[in-house]
């Protein structure tokens, strides 16, 4: 099959998307997030209810909510009152999904230069997330409690379409699952209503090419090794 332009950009959308962990400090127009969120607004749902719920922050918004988590975060003691509203992680690993998830982190504490030994740095190089690592906006994203398990496969798919829009514009991201344990503050920093549920957060920005950790690239199992093809 001879491939098209339309298929080569959006090809190149999808697999050149990364989790990013350092961005420039250089801003993002409001016009292109708004853009880049109708674009990803466009994503499936059930019977269209659309469950997304977005919060944007930028300058002092955004760096109060960092400072309000970061200063808990760095208290041990504080930091165990916290824990997160819903169970994204399983409660019990099991290969592959285990052996995965600490090759991740150990390539990435690898490219830092953090041994094994080094919590101090592991935990500081953690904590960036609560700072959106440094990227100039952050997203926190939010459902209403009363929309059940299928709502939360449409937002998957929401979320997805914010990262490949924004890579479709030179722009880069880092989904961060890391804001659910500070739910409560979050909620009360942005003054959420108790109907609703965080999600996640997401950096949004550019791309710092000269960090280190930003040439992370993740393995990904073959389709041979996943999909069954049946005739």
């Amino acid at each position: 099959m001879i491939s098209s332009p339309s298929q080569e950009a959006v090809d190149a959308a999808i697999t050149s998307r990364r989790s990013i962990r350092a961005f420039l400090d250089k801003p993002v127009e409001r016009d292109e997030i708004a853009r880049i969120l109708d674009v990803a607004a466009r994503a499936p749902s059930g019977t269209n209810t659309q469950p997304w719920k977005v919060y944007v922050l930028t300058g002092a918004a955004r760096a109060r909510l960092s400072n309000a988590i970061l200063a808990v975060n760095a208290d041990p003691g504080q930091a165990r009152g916290h824990t997160e509203e819903y169970a994204y992680y399983p409660r019990e690993w099991t290969s592959p999904y285990i052996d995965r998830r600490r090759k991740v982190g150990w390539d990435l504490y690898s490219l830092l230069g953090l041994g094994r030994d080094n919590k101090a740095g592991m935990a500081a190089q953690h904590a960036r997330n609560y700072a959106f690592f440094d990227a100039p906006v952050g997203l926190i994203f939010t459902i209403d409690r009363i929309m059940a398990q299928g709502s939360w496969l449409d937002y998957g798919m929401f979320l997805q379409n914010i990262m490949v829009a924004a890579r479709a514009r030179g722009l880069d991201t880092c989904p961060q699952a890391a804001f659910t344990q500070y739910h409560r503050i979050i909620s009360a920093e942005l003054d959420l209503p108790a109907s609703e549920m965080v999600v996640c957060g997401m950096a949004l920005g550019w791309a710092d090419p000269a960090s280190v950790e930003n040439t992370l690239v993740t393995e990904r199992e073959p389709s041979h090794g996943f999909a069954r093809f049946m005739d």
